[in-house]
């Protein structure tokens, strides 16, 4: 017997826009596999012992998260049809980047290389990218971490490196993540659950916090760490 397959969503219109946010937070597919009526056995809701097809949410059979490491939304789907990602008009992107190591200013790029350096994701460099809501920093903190630099460090000398992180993918080079979103569903107003990088974030998707503990199996010796939950290998510098 063949597993039954889930409904494609169409693309939804986009209501509003962002600039691009490159390597700093996890990009999560949701793939919701539904029963359908009539196709497959039916299933039966948990909260009922009557007979019939399952109804609402009883319809979903399996959750699956796809958690992509050290991407962004945009980095991935920033131009997938109908989703809210890069702005664009006619094609061209219409948001542009303060670069203050060469001057004017980085539009998003489409970039096929396998291996992009992106950017610095440590939380101070999130809260310096992010910039109080302006979203204008993410050329400049790369730039520092191509230099070197801390991501507080105010007295950085910037490199003349070219850095990828207002780069993206498409398609062409993610065929089997565009087919699970054009298949399922792709969630584009979901963001990582902690201003960090990929340990903290990891800790929030499985427990809600990122502490640090005293004594290993005594919740109460933990202490909130935004940071340096274990072993800290210093997110702020690109190697």
């Amino acid at each position: 017997m063949t597993s039954p397959r889930a409904t494609a969503r169409p693309p939804r219109a986009a209501s509003r826009r962002r600039p691009l946010v490159a390597a700093l937070s996890l990009a999560v597919l949701l793939l919701l596999a539904a029963v359908l009526t009539g196709q497959g056995p039916s299933v039966r809701p948990a909260q009922s012992s009557g007979q019939g097809t399952a109804e609402g949410i009883s319809k979903i059979k399996h959750v699956v998260i796809i958690t992509q490491e050290n991407r962004s939304f945009d980095s991935y789907f920033g131009t997938y049809p109908g989703a809210d990602g890069i702005p664009m008009q006619n094609g061209v992107p219409t948001v542009c980047l303060p670069d203050p190591a060469h001057g004017g200013c980085v539009q998003p790029f489409y970039n096929a290389a396998d291996s992009n350096a992106g950017a610095p994701h440590s939380h101070a460099d999130e809260v310096a990218d992010v910039n109080n809501g302006a979203m204008d920093g993410f050329v400049a903190q790369a730039e520092k971490g191509l230099a070197g630099c801390k991501a507080t460090d105010t007295h950085c000398q910037y490199g003349t490196k070219q850095t990828d992180v207002m780069g993206y993918h498409d398609g062409r080079d993610l065929p089997d993540y565009w087919a699970y979103a054009q298949n399922y569903t792709l969630q584009d107003h979901m963001f990582a659950a902690v201003s960090s990088w990929s340990l903290p974030a990891h800790l929030y998707l499985v427990s809600e916090w990122s502490a640090k503990c005293t004594t290993d199996g005594d919740p109460s010796s933990c202490t909130n760490a935004l940071q340096t939950p274990g072993i800290d290998p210093d997110p702020e510098i690109i190697q």
